[in-house]
């Protein structure tokens, strides 16, 4: 599994760098999404944190619990993985 979290994270911004460098309608598909999911990470994020403090159980299990939420994990690997690929575009457009 670790293998294939690995090769994904290399595999999948290089995809989608060639994909913007075809189709440049990618470019603004990847942004759009990449927004879009950084509004719906920080909302989950926010909301069980806002949680949490209300009823008052600070505890590492509790917090831990967002982890299970799968938009939080969706759109979570997505941002990791689009910032692998604007690292990429930025590197390649530097040289």
């Amino acid at each position: 599994m670790i293998v294939l979290i690995v090769v994904s994270s290399i595999a999948i911004p290089l995809i989608m760098l060639l994909l913007q460098n075809f189709i440049s309608i990618f470019l603004l598909v990847f942004n759009i999404i990449a927004v879009i999911s950084l509004i719906i990470f920080g909302n989950i994020a926010a909301a069980s944190i806002y949680q949490i403090l209300i009823d008052n159980t600070v505890f590492m299990t509790t917090i831990h619990g967002i982890f299970l939420n799968p938009y939080f994990l969706i759109t979570g690997s997505y941002l990791g993985v689009f910032f692998i690929y604007k690292l990429m575009k930025l590197v390649l457009d530097e040289r």
